[in-house]
């Protein structure tokens, strides 16, 4: 599917920006083109909001909150349960539209809307247990305590899965008795008007809003003084600058960054699964665009030589770059061309700082790839803890394979990282297992699976890697404060 094959249905019919229950023509008037990152070529102009819109859409946003807030926890959650309903039924041109848009492959992609819909009515199930308690005063008094919804808030979502990104971060501050503004990813914005299409009617006006811009909207949402908490699901750069941003006027934050997480194999693992695990967990299917890929392999001496062969031979025949929009296609492209200069750089210099390339490593030699930002899955071994490859996040198809012998000598070089989102353990004793868990420093841990989101079970990082939780109740919480009420009789 070129752009030429795109079929009817699957680009949005409203390219402006949608905001107070309305579509809008950005107010500067300027439009840019989206690319195609299979061909490098433009699909279509979105409009790029400046500081005007950003304005615009928060007041919309924040006159609505009043009525959102009074409304009824319940009847909340039906109007989520009724977009959970719109997105399940085109399930299929959203799919297509972000593997146009971004690259990802539309077979992987599919499971997106579901992913959605059920994360949304996940967090209507939850409407009516966003509680508080009774603390014990004695008979003269009655003390409790609610939680209060924020007022608006900015999401800002990434490309590697924006439009499921863009509908799942809305339903928790809906729940809660928030309005919501999201920012689309730059590189990617076509999903987020796609789905501003689909779900902008179901709620009151200005109770969800939807942006196209680039860094300037996404710091004017920051700044923005009707904006009560501004949340980032992107780069360490870019959340550090949300960070900067928000902290002028002390709004709390939401980040969901990058990681350089770690699968560590100990000799008693299971060799098939483990390997299986290895391959899943470095996201190759998304090009390794993945903040909770498992980019780093630390292999037991004992076992190392056996499993890094079988990664080998297994890798180029699972994850061949192909056309994104081609259901046969089991890796997609890089996003940008810039992405894929990035992931050239990292490879030189791992190469120079000493470390051996296995597999992969350069762009594939298909003539119906020549243009695109596809870059092979690719293997390093004799990676050492003080090269750069191992300490900074690629967030491309690039696996770092690290030997270890002695267990405190490995989570020093697991650990001696900026980041602290995922990490993987593979070991079939019980002990082990749960002292690696305890002594890993990330916020989410597998332990003999990697790659896997599980419904209701908070996830989030530490260190660079992140503040907050999501995906599970504590992502209400982030969008409420607690209210203390005494009552003193007579």
């Amino acid at each position: 599917m070129k752009n030429h094959e795109i079929p009817d249905g699957v680009l949005p019919k409203r390219l402006e920006l949608f905001y107070g229950g309305q579509w809008h023509p950005p107010k500067n008037g300027v439009f840019v083109d989206t690319i195609n990152p299979a061909y490098n070529t433009p699909i279509c102009a979105t409009p790029l909001s400046d500081a005007e819109d950003v304005d615009a859409a928060v007041r919309a946003a924040h006159a609505a909150f009043p009525a959102w807030a009074d409304t009824l926890p319940t009847e909340r959650a039906k109007y989520l349960c009724k977009a959970a309903q719109v997105i399940r039924a085109h399930a299929m041109p959203l799919a297509q539209l972000d593997s146009l848009n971004n690259g990802n492959p539309v077979s992987a992609l599919a499971r997106d809307a579901e992913s959605a819909a059920e994360l949304l009515e996940y967090f209507a199930g939850l409407a009516t247990e966003n509680k508080g308690e009774t603390i014990p005063m004695g008979s003269g008094n009655l003390n409790f305590t609610v939680r209060e919804p924020l007022g608006v808030v900015a999401r800002i979502v990434a490309y590697n899965h924006p439009f499921m990104f863009a509908a799942v971060k809305m339903a928790a501050p809906l729940i809660a008795g928030n309005t919501v503004v999201i920012k689309a990813p730059d590189q990617a914005p076509l999903s987020i008007l796609k789905l501003a299409e689909l779900v902008g009617d179901i709620f009151p006006p200005g109770v969800v809003n939807f942006l196209c811009g680039n860094r300037t909207c996404g710091e004017a949402l920051s700044k923005h003084k009707l904006v009560r908490k501004v949340t980032l699901v992107g780069s360490v750069g870019a959340g550090m600058a949300v960070a900067r941003s928000a902290a002028d006027d002390l709004k709390p934050i939401l980040l969901e960054l990058g990681g350089k997480n770690a699968l560590i194999a100990y000799p008693d693992a299971n060799k098939e699964a483990l390997v299986e695990g290895i391959i899943g967990g470095m996201n190759f299917t998304w090009a390794g665009q993945s903040c909770g890929s498992t980019s780093r392999l630390f292999l037991h001496e004992s076992i190392h030589d056996e499993i890094l062969a079988r990664v080998v031979d297994l890798v180029p025949h699972r994850h061949v770059p192909g056309i994104p929009t081609d259901p046969a296609t089991t890796m997609g492209a890089l996003v940008s061309k810039e992405q894929l200069t990035k992931v050239e750089g990292f490879l030189a210099s791992a190469l120079d700082e000493g470390a051996r390339l296995v597999s992969g490593g350069k762009r594939p030699g298909s003539p119906d790839l020549k243009e695109g930002f596809f870059f092979e899955p690719t293997i390093l071994a004799d990676v050492t803890p003080g090269m750069r490859i191992a300490n900074e996040e690629v967030f491309g198809p690039i696996l770092s394979v690290l030997k270890w012998r002695d267990e405190d000598e490995l989570f020093e070089a697991v650990n001696n990282v900026d980041f602290g989102l995922t990490g993987s353990i593979w070991t079939t004793d019980l002990d082990k297992a749960h002292r690696a868990a305890r002594r890993i420093q990330t916020g989410y841990v597998w332990i003999n699976n990697s790659s896997q989101h599980f419904l209701g079970a908070p996830f989030g990082g530490i260190k660079h890697s992140g503040i907050g939780r999501e995906e599970s109740f504590a992502e209400i919480a982030e969008f409420t404060y607690t209210k203390n009420i005494n009552i003193k009789f007579r």
